[in-house]
């Protein structure tokens, strides 16, 4: 561990491609992948890993929408990834405004086609979000025909970037910005079913306009051969879904322990722990208008929770997570640690209904793990489920994860670092010493660390 303070610690609490496999029966392919260039500048921010799906479905065929499961397999990744590194942009939303002719006649108009997209306008969003700023995504009203109806989606930047779309695959410019291009191969007559009950239900067509779109065979099916990925079968394939996030976690630089123990999260290059883990609860998008009549989305959170400090290293995260979740309810927990022995149960005080909430346990260091063991037992003894359990700290020491992984699989961990090991003390080395003593300048040393949170 470097000698980063706790106050940086506690304030702030790459395209690589993957060719060759056709997730059917796992046949090698020769897909060659354009290496997209950047300079010396882009090359130093850490780049997001992008994926682009396309689909074979019927939205982009004779059938349509999310026909071939190719919406399933990205909410399938999704889940699976479990944070918020991860957002989701649809090419549906980049449809051009109809004129006032094109409206009159919009029995028509051919929405497959690629001149129905606003393919500019796409490439300026992703580009802006591979350089770390904030978009806003038009709702396209398919009643209308207009993206000004409803209010812009606000998307931040992150590290994984899922673009799903019919014709992704179409303009190279767009080809071009993919770590990943995944095609969701699933049969003409179910992707044809789908449209039809889709597309006449959700967007008010009638029949004959589902059946008059011949852009999947002109104009989707022969980017087929751009693909890294085939999916067959789509959201059924849970083989090959389960592949692509194992790889994605492989390029986002997880520790070698998260391979070991899937409910492990190691935080690289930040240490925003608390809100790392706000990211692994289940929750539901929100938008919300602010003061100045911005759009912002965040999140609404599917259960209560609240957060448990381990006394007294682990109030240190408490202004955090205040910051992070206004008005929380945060527990306490107070155990006498001597050594890797004597771990003992002094105080605790805690929300009468926790047992109803997710918990956030707080406590900078894990060493030995006993201290933990002791608190996750006692919230559980609460009636607290395991797996509505995740234990927030910033520093890891691999006995410790050893410890707290085997003993309660379903819980999650998420720390920023995974140090090298315990000294004879049972100090995490090269760790940074009592996490408690420097934090509120107790230390006996004269090097005092003061940390300020937000």
């Amino acid at each position: 561990m470097d000698s980063k303070s706790v106050e940086d610690m506690i304030e702030a609490s790459s395209g690589v491609h993957f060719s060759g496999f056709h997730m059917d029966g796992l046949e090698p392919r020769n897909t060659e992948v354009a290496q997209p260039t950047m300079s010396a500048a882009e090359e130093m921010h850490k780049q997001p890993f992008v994926i682009e799906n396309e689909n074979s479905r019927g939205y982009t065929g004779v059938a349509g929408g999310a026909a071939s499961g190719k919406t399933t397999v990205c909410d399938m990744i999704i889940q699976q990834l479990h944070d918020q590194r991860v957002v989701l942009v649809n090419q549906d939303s980049f449809y051009h405004d109809l004129t006032e002719e094109e409206l009159t006649r919009v029995h028509e108009y051919n929405f497959d086609h690629p001149d129905a997209f606003n393919t500019e306008k796409l490439l300026c969003a992703m580009e802006n979000l591979r350089h770390g700023q904030a978009v806003d995504i038009p709702n396209y009203d398919f009643k209308s025909y207009k993206n000004n109806v409803f209010p812009h989606r606000r998307v931040n930047p992150s590290d994984v970037i899922i673009l799903e779309g019919i014709l992704i695959f179409h303009d190279p410019r767009v080809r071009e910005l993919m770590n990943m291009k995944i095609f969701v191969d699933t049969d003409a007559d179910v992707r044809l079913a789908r449209r039809i009950r889709r597309d006449t239900v959700e967007k008010g067509r009638d029949i004959a306009t589902v059946l008059d779109q011949p852009a999947f065979d002109d104009f989707i099916l022969p980017t087929k051969k751009y693909a890294d990925i085939i999916i067959p079968r789509g959201g059924d394939n849970h083989v090959a879904v389960d592949l692509i996030v194992q790889h994605i976690r492989t390029k986002l630089g997880q520790h070698d322990m998260c391979k070991i123990y899937p409910n492990l999260y190691v935080i690289q290059s930040t240490f925003q722990v608390v809100e790392h883990g706000l990211g692994h609860l289940p929750f539901t998008e929100k938008q919300v208008t602010t003061p100045t009549g911005s759009v912002y989305t965040g999140v609404d959170f599917c259960k209560r929770l609240c957060g448990v400090s381990v006394i007294r290293s682990g109030e240190s995260m408490e202004n955090a997570l205040r910051a992070c979740c206004k008005g929380i309810k945060i527990g306490k927990i107070l155990i006498h640690r001597e050594g890797d022995n004597g771990q003992q149960l002094i105080y605790e005080k805690l929300p009468q209904d926790i047992s109803d909430r997710h918990v956030l346990l707080l406590d900078p260091i894990l060493g030995t793990g006993n201290s933990a063991v002791q608190a996750i037992s006692l919230l559980i003894s609460k009636g607290v489920p395991e797996s509505n359990i995740i234990f927030l700290n910033l520093i890891s020491a691999p006995q410790g994860v050893h410890v707290v992984c085997k003993r309660f699989p379903r819980i999650k961990i998420v720390t920023s670092e995974i140090e090298i090991g315990l000294n004879e003390d049972f100090r995490v080395i090269p760790g940074m010493g009592e996490f408690g003593d420097r934090y509120f300048g107790t230390d006996d040393d004269d090097q005092l660390v003061v940390a300020a949170t937000q």
